[in-house]
This record gives structure tokens, sequence and C-alpha cells, in this order.
């Protein structure tokens, strides 16, 4: 079986606080984007698992994960697995999530386990907290550690969207280290979308790691200022990566950034 798993931007990412589990209440606005990693898989004798780029630790990573969560109710067959990666690692993107969701989903179907979309997703946020947003893959408004989730318009319908990365890996327990939350919370996101016009979201729409991350790595922050003066309506850090993204109502040119950059435009249908 052969998978496409996408990736997602953060519109916003408020930080409210930290619970007593360790992990943090936050809001934001995911967005599915057409940027795919290619994955698959068939039974084999021996379980197996190649991919075209180094992971950081291959035993961990979220495919494997996936797997071995289904596999210890539903007893599966032995698999060859081969992930073939387009996503940057580490950018804010949630391209491991998506994997992982993938394997879920794929696995479901090939061996017919009969599982609901609500059972997959709590499979899935046992691989990561962001992971459940891609069984279903659609915009949502999303709270809690980010499994609870409620369905948002945003008016994105034919925008580029530009992705630029410097090829600087940061891992999201080395983003929480340098977060600083706000003792005033952030305008709801949901009411700035639905009420102000994009151009106006950088007055109100905020991500909480940007400081951090900024502060560590200024380049970061260059990018997105570079991103401002080629014309974007707004722009962001995504998530807790170094990726850095533009809302542009025509296609933007970049060809001006450094060759060990990831750069690229897709447009939202």
């Amino acid at each position: 079986m052969i998978l496409f798993p996408g990736c997602k931007l953060n519109i916003g990412l408020s930080i409210h606080n930290k619970r007593e589990d360790g992990y943090h209440n936050l809001e934001s606005v995911f967005i599915p984007l057409p940027l795919f990693d290619s994955l698959e898989f068939i039974e084999s004798s021996v379980m197996s698992f190649q991919c075209n780029l180094e992971l950081d630790n291959e035993k961990s990573n979220s495919i494997l994960i996936a797997y071995q969560l289904l596999n210890e109710v539903y007893d599966l067959p032995p698999i060859s697995i081969s992930l073939f990666k387009q996503i940057p690692m580490g950018a804010g993107l949630g391209g491991g999530s998506s994997n992982g969701a993938s394997m879920l989903v794929g696995l479901n179907k090939q061996f017919k386990l009969g599982l609901s979309v609500t059972e997959l997703e709590k499979y899935a946020l046992q691989i990561g907290a962001d992971c459940p947003f891609f069984i279903q893959n659609k915009p949502k408004l999303v709270h809690g550690i980010g499994e609870i989730f409620t369905d948002i318009s945003v008016p994105l319908s034919g925008k580029w969207i530009a992705l630029v990365n410097p090829a600087i890996h940061i891992s999201t327990k080395q983003a929480f280290e340098n977060l600083t939350i706000k003792k005033t919370p952030n305008s709801p996101i949901a009411d700035v979308i639905k009420n102000q016009p994009i151009t106006d979201w950088k007055n109100s729409i905020y991500n909480d790691f940007e400081e951090g991350v900024f502060s560590q790595f200024p380049e970061v922050k260059g990018i997105k200022t570079k991103l401002y003066k080629l014309g974007a309506e707004f722009a962001s850090m995504t998530g807790t990566g170094s990726t850095v993204f533009g809302i542009f109502d025509k296609e933007p040119s970049l060809s001006h950034w450094p060759h060990s950059y990831f750069v690229r435009t897709v447009k939202l249908g």
C-alpha cells in the first residue's frame, strides 16, 4: 500500500498553562498543506524499515510506534516499510505526526481492522499530541494538548503559502524549554479569523514559541521579516519548529534564499 502523508500549518499557537501531567493546554488552528511524504508498506517475512533520510531515533519513530500499537491488539503480520521524506524534520510542519497517522489509517484499511475515526484518533494521541489531527486532515480549531478539535472555516482558498525553513532542527522539547507563558492571554484565534481580514492577523494572532526561537536563532526571525517585505499578508513561525510561512494573494518569487534552505510555495484549494 502506498500512502502520501501531508503536513500542516499552525495559524497561531497560544500556550495557556502547564498541566499536572506535564503537557500544556494550547489553542491553535491547524490547516492541512498539499506537501507530502511517500510511505509504502507490504507484507513481508521479516519486519523492516528504510528511509531516504537518516532519522534521529529510528526505533522510536512515529511509523513504527503506530505499527506497534495496532500489533499489540491485532497481531499484525510483519511488514516491510519504505518512507521517502520531502517534508523537513523538526520544522514545525507535523511531518512525523502525519507519518504515524497515515500508518494507522493504512494498516486499518489493509488488514480490515474496522477501526472508526474516533478509535484511530485515540491511537494517534498515543503517538503524539498533534497526531490525531491527521486522521481527518481538515481545518480544525484545536484545544487541550492538541486532541480537542472543532471544525472551522478559514478564508484561505486560492491563497499561496510560502514555506521557508533554514535547515535548523528544533525539537519540541527544546522549544518548550525556551517558552515563557504569557500572563495576559492572546485573543481567541477563532474570533480573529472570523472577524478580521488576513492583513490584520499580525496584530492579534501569535505563535508563543517565536520569542524563544527568535532569541536563540535570529536567522528564523529574519525569515519572517523578509516574507513581510515580499508582500505577505500574514507571516508566522508554524508549530515549534523553524519553518516560517507567509500567506500571499499571488505566488511570490522565492529565488533569493540560500541554497541550503528548504523553500516551497503551495496553493490552497
